[in-house]
């Protein structure tokens, strides 16, 4: 009665998991863009960064695995922007910068070339 290839099933859980990933990618902007838009010392951006930063978090380990598929000069290329995210958060976080903006218009980029 349920008789999917292999490959079928593969093929929509990558599909799936791409679809995950743009959805957190764009909760994170939307909850940066509101953070923006409420200070830098609101509950907002509390509560974006903390998100932002469990994404990345998450993201940059699944990279750095072995099992990852994607090829491994675009996981090192990845990794080193995420890196990057999480220290802009945190400099946020710390009050040495506002630059919600450049968080939002980077993980928009990584969210738009998800395919």
């Amino acid at each position: 009665m349920y008789q999917f290839s292999y490959a079928d099933v593969q093929s929509t859980s990558v599909t799936d998991a791409k679809d995950r990933e743009r959805d957190l990618l764009t909760r994170s902007i939307d909850m940066l863009s509101a953070a923006a838009a409420a200070g830098q010392h609101s509950m907002e951006a509390v509560e974006a960064l903390h998100f932002t930063n469990r994404v990345w978090t998450t993201f940059v380990e699944d990279l750095g695995s072995s099992e990852n598929a994607l090829p491994k000069e675009l996981r090192a290329n990845l990794i080193s922007i995420g890196l990057w995210l999480l220290r802009e958060a945190e400099d946020i976080r710390q009050g040495r910068t506002d630059n919600f903006e450049g968080l939002i218009e980077v993980s928009q980029i990584i969210r738009d070339g998800i395919q």
